[in-house]
């Protein structure tokens, strides 16, 4: 996917008229880019659209229009968008209870290590871990992480022909998975592998 320029973005003025109508686009777009892995834990995947509106929502948040505030916001979320060999996704680990989060947090260090992908027929995919921000500590990990899944030329072409994509996390503390992935959501991730 092509990066986004400053080209690709709304005017502060701009986007508060089509605010409205971008994001409820964005929200029935996102509804086939999340993914479910048991109850406490979500792959968001991004894509253009979504980081777009992430940039356009920090943007109007902090009131940033000065082209270099534009550009950081742009070098800020570019890593994020899939370039052709993989899928890129924001993991969260969620609990509601403040506590039970606290709790949680602290049992499930090395969760984003045992998160992965599987098209049918090939190995696992798991994370490459330099993509992900150094939040995680000796006591607990983080809620939130980044997460890069590079596939093969084989499984890209396996994956797009049809073949079932599989997910999962493998933790001691935290055992799931999804088998197949729902066709919407593995029809989405599809096209994050076609060409520009």
């Amino acid at each position: 996917m092509k990066k986004l320029t400053r080209e690709d973005l709304y005017s502060l003025e701009e986007y508060a008229k089509i605010r409205p109508e971008f994001r409820a686009k964005v929200i029935a777009h996102k509804q086939h880019r999340k993914l479910h892995i048991g109850d406490n834990a979500t792959l968001y995947f991004e894509d253009r659209l979504t980081l777009q509106y992430q940039v356009q929502e920090m943007l109007r948040i902090e009131r940033v229009f000065e082209a270099a505030g534009i550009e950081d916001e742009l070098s800020a979320y570019n890593p994020l968008m899939p370039d052709g060999s993989n899928l890129k996704a924001t993991f969260m680990v969620e609990f509601p209870d403040t506590e039970e989060r606290r709790r949680r947090l602290a049992e499930l260090i090395g969760i984003e290590k045992g998160t992965w992908l599987q098209v049918e027929g090939f190995e696992r995919v798991t994370p490459i871990s330099n993509e992900d921000l150094e939040r995680t500590t000796d006591e607990k990990t983080s809620a939130v992480h980044f997460m890069r899944f590079e596939f093969s030329p084989e499984m890209i072409a396996a994956f797009r022909g049809g073949a079932k994509l599989i997910a999962g996390i493998d933790h001691d503390k935290y055992r799931h998975t999804v088998d197949p992935v729902p066709e919407p959501v593995a029809q989405a991730l599809r096209a994050d592998f076609a060409a520009d």
